[in-house]
């Protein structure tokens, strides 16, 4: 976290969904970084320490696509949490990475922000126990 404020990574090839995810971030009381596809994200996330969360897409041109990206992550950098979304692929949360999350585009904005706020306050990302997201797994 950067002065107590976390910082977010926004993956998105989409210049406009892009623009308006880092909004959302900004306005929910992060820091915004951003990165039009995966190979521009590991170059930001390779130059600074202080990423807490990393929110992508799955489909991107490049070398890698957003599923690809998180396992990078997961394996490079483990504390970072993830939040997964698509237009075109739906995912099992259940077969994504341990404490990531998934979301369905087009998402709710107040559901993205609620993500990142428990993920963000939780240790190891997940929801915590007791929570609703957490009581039927």
């Amino acid at each position: 976290m950067l002065d107590g404020k976390a910082v977010i990574l926004v993956v998105e090839d989409s210049v406009l969904i892009r623009m308006s995810a880092v909004d959302l971030v900004e306005s929910a009381g992060y820091e915004a970084l951003q990165a039009n596809d995966a190979d521009e994200a590991i170059r930001i996330m390779e130059s600074r320490s202080d990423i807490d969360l990393v929110f992508t897409d799955v489909e991107m041109p490049g070398t890698m696509d957003g599923i690809k990206l998180a396992h990078y992550i997961r394996n490079r950098w483990p504390p970072v949490r993830l939040i997964v979304a698509s237009g075109k692929a739906i995912l099992e949360e259940s077969g994504l990475l341990e404490g990531s999350r998934f979301f369905a585009k087009p998402y709710d904005d107040h559901a993205i922000t609620d993500a990142m706020a428990r993920m963000l306050a939780s240790e190891d990302g997940r929801p915590p126990s007791g929570s609703p997201e957490r009581a039927g797994r």
